[in-house]
């Protein structure tokens, strides 16, 4: 009986994203099981294709003579079966290649990492784990969703919170039970781990995972996210339950990782990877802050990592968190739909957030500062006895240069984009292309002299060190990276985002450019900058100050009230009306005019709300490309990513080699990518 292997080869060609089946011959049959990596001839066997097995049959679908699988290239499968089937799935919602896909989930082989992998002890086993309770929220919620496998928004308890490292825990000096408190110093800071609020409560979550031998599955935004996690994790968890899929990791680490989590029950973390990440038994997947931008994929087939998230939860059943401060909207209309559930803290202090607008008749002209009054001697007297935060919109000393003459805006000579300085003095530079503007002149006056506009996070920095002499000023962003700092008085001026941790929190909060922020257009801003302010604020010791600048309203509303569905659900009301994601799906369609044109004739009027376009995309390198958006309900989904596939498949089969003796083919005419929120931002 001929033993045959399907396989999926690692092509990004759409016509060759499918299973082809290879005749396994009589010497590989032992090595040739699902996960391995092989190699394949394709066509006539002069070129060789690597591939994963799928499956191994005892009979095949092609009726003819099949070619045989040339090599194994190691006993060892790394590629799991619920990985494959997540891979498809997803490409087949995204309109891509499954390829694709498995280049994110399965790193290049490392021999160092498998034969290690093969010597293992097959008897050994990690340590039990017995979980504590998920403080923080109402009694038994958390967990019984855990154990029930349900699907819930959470929303994170906003304070940092003290984790006594239990006994055989992964901490170092792990001694007494876990505990948490709201109010710094009321445990042993010897001991103690401080964490964000979110990081203990997903900690304790997927230590309910473990606990019965399930693995958990755990994503976040960027580095500083891992790093909170895994102290959270390792001081409920033992070393060994807990695995990296960090994209600083070198490709050895994250091939041990993989391996790692296919032997037994872990809870693996990461960025977007980490998504895809094998699980013994799956019984628990958690996103911390879906509305990060990070977790848009920037590779084909461009998926969202909640999107990631979602596919996996219904194809496993495991339960499902999605755990923020601000909510986004794409999950509030999950919220809206009952298919979460909102599950909020139970009696934990929220931040005290002062909107400074609301001070306006006691400040009077002060009110109109960068720093009123009342925010300025709050921030004074905190810095005497702890870290007082202040975050800022942008890096650099200034946002922008201007001729000292006229006036002028001042443009880089190469590119035309606007010129910024680092620090007071340094040589005027580009911020898009990196020029340095030695020797610039204005062209409209030609005076030779710049000054800065706006202020930057250095220049916030440099005028609080003369406001606030003999105390210790920080700046954290992103070319000056800080993961924490001690809990002993300093000012710390950070970017959005960039906002380093303190144990126990900062003593004072302030939180300045809030107009800045919300003045750029796009789709998406009021979402982004409330996580920006709900992240900074939830920074904050309990009972501490947070005093948001310049900014009234609604907004100023939720933040005071801590009320943050609020804007979620009025932002979804808004896009229902206007057709705007995530009300509506949408998909966007790039290339040649006649390619454009006849994707959306394929589609016809039956899934389609409406298109918009085609316009032209000036900016892209080959002339006359043009762009449309369909926007489609979420019911037709399958149908347009498939008829759009089918697109890309034809128009990718019929390119040609370019002429002249060059092997490269042409450019592909068509271009699909769905849910891509681009169109509508302007940056």
């Amino acid at each position: 009986m001929t033993t045959v292997a399907r396989v999926v080869l690692d092509s990004p060609l759409p016509q060759l994203d499918r299973l082809f089946d290879y005749r396994v011959p009589a010497e590989l049959e032992d090595d040739c099981v699902p996960g391995v990596r092989v190699k394949v001839p394709l066509r006539t066997g002069a070129r060789m294709s690597d591939a994963y097995v799928v499956e191994v049959v005892s009979e095949g679908d092609w009726p003819g003579e099949l070619s045989q699988v040339e090599q194994v290239v190691s006993p060892v499968p790394v590629l799991a079966p619920e990985v494959w089937t997540l891979a498809r799935a997803v490409a087949d919602r995204a309109a891509g290649v499954a390829s694709d896909v498995l280049r994110l989930a399965v790193p290049p082989r490392q021999v160092r990492a498998e034969k290690a992998w093969l010597a293992r002890d097959p008897g050994w086993s990690p340590p039990a784990v017995d979980a504590p309770p998920v403080t923080g929220y109402a009694e038994g919620v958390l967990e019984a969703l855990v154990a029930d496998h349900g699907r819930a928004a959470v929303a994170a308890v906003p304070h940092p919170v003290a984790l006594t490292p239990a006994p055989g825990s992964g901490a170092a000096g792990a001694a007494g039970p876990v505990v948490d408190t709201a109010a710094a110093g009321s445990v042993d800071d010897t001991a103690a781990v401080w964490v964000p609020g979110w990081a203990a409560t997903i900690a304790q979550a997927a230590a309910r995972a473990v606990a019965t031998e399930q693995s958990a599955v755990v994503a976040v935004p960027d580095f500083r996210d891992v790093t909170d996690l895994e102290r959270a994790l390792l001081a409920v968890l033992p070393a060994e339950r807990v695995v990296r899929f960090d994209a600083k990791q070198t490709n050895g680490a994250r091939a041990k990782a993989l391996l790692q989590a296919r032997s037994h029950a872990v809870v693996a973390i990461g960025n977007r990877t980490a998504m895809y990440a094998p699980a013994t038994d799956l019984g628990l997947i958690a996103v911390w802050d879906d509305g990060d931008a990070s977790f848009v994929e920037p590779r084909a087939p461009y998926v969202h990592t909640r999107d990631v998230a979602l596919v996996r939860a219904a194809q496993s059943g495991a339960a499902l968190l999605f755990v923020s401060h601000a909510r986004s909207t794409d999950v509030q209309r999950l919220v809206e739909l009952q298919w979460l559930d909102d599950v909020t803290p139970y009696r934990v202090p929220t931040p005290k957030v002062i909107p400074t607008v609301q001070q306006s008749g006691a400040e009077g002209f002060a009110a109109q500062a960068r720093i009123p009054s009342t925010a300025w001697r709050a921030a004074r007297e905190a810095s005497q006895h702890g870290p007082v935060l202040v975050q800022v919109a942008s890096p650099g000393f200034g946002t922008g240069l201007v001729c000292a003459e006229c006036g002028e805006r001042a443009h880089c000579r190469i590119c035309g984009g606007p010129l910024g300085q680092q620090h007071r003095g340094a040589t005027p530079q580009c911020r898009f292309c990196g020029a340095l503007a030695v020797g610039f002149r204005c062209p409209t006056c030609g005076n030779g002299t710049v000054k800065p506009v706006g202020q930057g996070a250095q220049r916030t920095a440099d005028e609080l060190g003369r406001a606030f002499p003999g105390t210790r000023i920080v700046v954290a962003d992103g070319s000056r990276p800080l993961d924490e700092v001690p809990a002993r008085p300093s000012v710390v001026v950070a970017t959005r985002g960039a906002e380093p941790d303190v144990p126990g929190g900062y003593a004072c909060v302030l939180l300045l450019d809030g107009e800045r922020m919300l003045a750029r257009e796009g789709l998406r801003v009021q979402e982004d900058v409330l996580r920006f302010w709900t992240g900074a604020a939830a920074k904050g010791a309990p009972g501490a100050e947070v005093y948001l600048v310049g900014i009234g309203g609604k907004l100023a509303t939720a933040m005071a009230l801590w009320r943050l569905d609020g804007p979620a659900h009025d932002e979804l009301v808004d896009r229902r009306a206007l057709h705007f994601p995530p009300a509506v799906r949408v998909a966007t369609l790039t290339g040649t005019d006649e390619a454009v044109t006849a994707a959306v004739e394929a589609l016809g009027d039956a899934t389609v709300g409406d298109v918009l376009g085609p316009v032209p995309v000036p900016d892209d390198p080959t002339p006359g490309t043009v762009r449309a958006i369909v926007r489609f309900p979420y019911a037709h989904g399958a149908e347009v990513a498939a008829t759009l596939k089918a697109e890309v498949i034809r128009r990718s089969s019929t390119r040609r080699v370019l002429p002249g003796g060059n092997r490269r083919r042409a450019a592909p005419t068509l271009r699909v990518r769905l849910d891509d929120a681009e169109p509508f931002t302007e940056v």
